[in-house]
């Protein structure tokens, strides 16, 4: 299973969320919740398209935050 840290920051317009692990993953909501489920939607779309690709997905970190689960993936929220 891989783990990836999510981070998150205060926007005018809500939250953007960013995997620091792999920063081409990176989404906005207009609060906390919409944006860690966007975060999660983000990173399935990203693991499907490499994939087809045949792109090899960036490995995770060890860092032990709030886990989250995405598709077998699990995130690590960092706020």
């Amino acid at each position: 299973m891989i783990n990836y840290t999510a981070k998150y920051t205060k926007i005018t317009s809500g939250y953007m969320g960013q995997l620091v692990e792999w920063p081409e993953v990176v989404t906005e909501g207009k609060n906390l919740e919409d944006c860690r489920t966007m975060l999660r939607d983000a990173l399935n779309e990203m693991l499907l398209a490499y994939k087809e690709l045949g792109k090899e997905v960036p490995l995770g970190s060890p860092s032990i935050f709030m886990p989250l689960l995405c598709h077998g993936v699990i995130l690590k929220s960092c706020l």
